[in-house]
């Protein structure tokens, strides 16, 4: 939904300048700026778009509903909803009147689409959904659609489990939030575990204890599963911890005290010791959680401004009294559109996968409000008020929103100059005839040609594009075990000719790039077949970013980041997480392959007997004893050479470097990782049954072999210097 007249829709600005994404922003996507000026569309093809209109609305429902509009490509160009869509159609047929953005659309479109819907506010809702569905170019969006943590207690074992939850809400028991980022979560399940002494641990650990686990030493569980606490007093435990997570923080605050009191004077120190620490545990919760209404039950709290063509909006979580968390969002809208119409056109998108509260409060009143509380209303059963409070404590949060909206903008805007300052140090270092705007890195992994993987990541204005991270399981039989040149032909390959299908060249968003001299390839033959297609994987998101000498970009340092062995599967990991898909075109303007002379050949190989001539080429040589700031590069053509080793350019090619080399890595790991859970350890390359009795008589599990050192796996009957050093690779990733 969005707040302009039926004859004013939204447009998606165009100019490539990106912002870049806040630090506090937990993964938020940036935001393009507009052009200043726009021409309008020639007058032939606003007629003819406003022919297709015309005959569209002869077939348009009368009554409430949405409706889409589709270009001759068949992308859907804009999505509305009306109260009458036959009237709302009708409006764009008139001759004269429309801004150039409207007459833009209206050139564009050659077909349009209708649901009828029983009311309204179902139209607002239907529409919300599709536009993140469809992601129209003329719509305001809400780039950052990822689901919000919960803290979840059990309700399916006879001792309930807390845990931090997110998805689909199938399991029984109590969900408490959302919470701003999986930080928040893990931070008040640690507080609410001293205080509570709740398990979270899995039922099948759980139902395995023949003794009490360290938890229950350092006092962060009551220890029921072996008996350290009766069922009835574990229950009281959870009734207490979900009357705090409900509200009732003081009533269980007060009941704590008094009985910390009476075993006082009981003369039950130790007893009353505990109870002082589970009161401090439930201080810590209310007072680490920053700003806390107090005639604030329930809200979420809206706040948006705009600074350079770019909007922020910023929401804050209010439950039970408490803060939990605040978010930083960066939709996709036109410059020309005012706080309250971005507002207004974010609200039902955000609501459209996640349940509302019973008080929205606003920075801006929007239009439609009514019919947006009316719809949200309908669907969470209750009834849900949206304000924008001018004065008292309401007003205090929003006020509180603002400044911290504000405060947001102004850090994205400052790093987003720096990463465009930095994009045009790499054009002028390799010659490119403009800024590049997407930046693809490739590289391989693998140990002794075992679990090849060979990892894509993508870089551009905005940083690290994590949503078109891509790896590729290398599964050539012809290829020798550990033959890079091979693996990098294969990965490239696959990447390139599903390029050319789904993006042919005449059809791609933007040409890329060529380097200065080189030819500019105009065409390209159809795509072959390939039976293989790349698996597009979302790593996990690197939590803040980080401030060298080159630049702030996103993601951290290696100490940063989760273990890389983790699961980095397609959903894996949403928090802090995973940013959206960054608008990038579909091209590269510049590939960097992480090798030197003879994988920049293999590439180029690929690229010639494709008929791809206009992607730039460069390798990535690591230095004498791989000494970082040594790098040589080499271009086709072209002399190799080195950078000042204190260039910022430098230093940000590294880091493109090393981040496709972790990724690579950790994709190899997870494919590792799940052979060895699948075939055991006899998928160590030297390992054979005997050796794999002989590994797990001496050590015992499978977790233990992993953990031993080198020395350790040389003590095992059986097992060479040679073999321990492969197993002892296998497992610590070592090629």
């Amino acid at each position: 939904m969005n707040g302009r007249r039926p004859t004013d829709p939204p447009e998606i600005a165009l100019d490539p300048t990106v912002m870049a994404q806040d630090a506090a922003a937990a993964g938020a996507p940036a935001q393009e700026a507009a052009p200043a000026e726009e021409e309008a569309p020639a007058a032939e093809s606003l007629a003819t778009g406003r022919d297709a209109i015309v005959k569209a609305a002869k077939h348009a429902p009368a009554g409430p509903g949405v409706y889409r509009m589709i270009d001759r490509a068949g992308q859907v160009l804009y999505v509305g909803k009306a109260k009458s869509i036959r009237k709302r159609v009708l409006s764009y047929t008139r001759p004269v009147g429309h801004t150039n953005r409207i007459a833009r659309m209206i050139a564009a479109t050659v077909a349009m689409e209708f649901v009828s819907t029983r009311t309204e506010p179902e139209a607002l809702l239907l529409e919300a959904n599709l536009i993140k569905q469809l992601k129209p170019r003329f719509n305001v969006l809400l780039r950052d659609d990822k689901s919000f943590p919960y803290i979840l207690i059990t309700a399916d074992h006879l001792s309930p489990q807390i845990l931090k939850h997110r998805g689909a809400r199938s399991r029984p028991g109590d969900y408490y939030g959302p919470f701003a980022s999986v930080w928040a979560v893990d931070r008040t399940i640690n507080a609410l575990q001293r205080a509570f002494l709740l398990r979270s641990c899995s039922d099948s650990y759980y139902e395995n204890r023949t003794r009490p686990c360290l938890l229950y030493q350092i006092k962060r569980c009551a220890g029921p599963c072996t008996g350290e606490i009766g069922h009835e007093d574990y229950k009281e435990l959870v009734r207490e911890a979900r009357a705090f997570l409900s509200g009732r923080s003081k009533a269980v605050k007060e009941e704590l005290a008094r009985e910390m009191d009476a075993a006082s004077q009981e003369l039950e120190f130790e007893r009353a010791a505990r109870l002082r620490d589970r009161l401090a545990a439930l201080s810590a919760v209310q007072g680490s959680q920053g700003i806390n209404p107090r005639g604030v039950e329930e809200a979420d709290v809206f706040a948006a401004t705009q600074q350079g063509g770019a909007t922020c909006i910023e929401v804050f979580f209010f439950r039970t009294g408490q803060n939990w968390g605040n978010r930083a969002y960066y939709p996709r809208a036109d410059r020309s559109l005012s706080e309250a119409e971005v507002l207004g056109a974010f609200l039902s998108q955000f609501y459209e996968d996640k349940p509302a509260p019973r008080l929205i409060l606003l920075s801006h009143a929007v239009e439609e409000q009514d019919l947006i509380a009316e719809a949200l209303s309908e669907k969470a059963g209750f009834k849900v008020e949206i304000a924008a409070p001018k004065r008292g404590e309401k007003r205090d949060l929003v006020d509180h929103a603002l400044q911290n909206a504000r405060e947001a903008l102004a850090r994205t805007l400052a790093e987003s100059a720096t990463q465009t300052k930095l994009m045009e140090g790499v054009g002028k270092a390799f010659c490119l005839a403009a800024p590049p705007r997407r930046i693809e890195v490739y590289d391989n992994s693998h140990i002794m040609g075992t679990n090849a993987v060979g990892g894509m990541i993508v870089a551009g204005p905005e940083g690290f594009a994590k949503g078109q991270y891509r790896k590729f399981n290398i599964r050539s039989t012809d290829l020798t075990p550990g033959d890079d040149f091979g693996m990098m032909r294969e990965v490239l390959r696959r990447r390139f000719s599903r390029l050319l299908k789904e993006a042919p060249r005449g059809e791609a968003g933007s040409a890329p790039s060529p380097l200065v001299g080189e030819g500019l390839g105009e065409g390209s033959p159809p795509a072959r077949d390939m039976a293989e297609a790349e698996e597009g994987v979302t790593h996990p998101a690197l939590p803040s970013p980080t401030r060298g000498e080159g630049g702030l970009q996103k993601g951290g340092t290696s100490a940063d980041m989760p273990p890389p062995d983790e699961d980095i599967g397609p959903g894996a990991a949403e928090e802090e997480d995973t940013a959206a898909i960054a608008d990038t075109p579909p091209w590269p303007d510049l590939v960097l392959i992480d090798g030197g002379l003879g994988q920049l050949n293999a590439a180029r190989q690929v690229l010639e007997e494709l008929r791809i001539t206009s992607v730039p080429l460069v390798g990535i040589a690591k230095g004498l004893d791989r000494e970082a700031g040594r790098e040589q590069f080499f271009l086709p053509g072209k002399t190799p050479f080195r950078m000042e080793p204190r260039d910022p350019v430098l230093y940000f090619i590294q880091r493109l470097r090393d981040e496709a080399h972790r990724f690579a890595i950790g994709s190899h790991r997870a494919r590792r990782k799940k052979d060895i859970t699948e075939a055991g350890l006899q998928a160590i390359p030297g390992v054979g049954p005997t050796r794999k009795r002989a590994l797990l008589r001496h050590f015992g599990t499978l977790k233990a072999i992993e953990r031993a050192s080198l020395a350790d796996l040389g003590q095992v009957d059986g097992i060479n210097a040679s073999t321990a050093q492969a197993v002892y690779d296998y497992f610590h990733g070592r090629p």
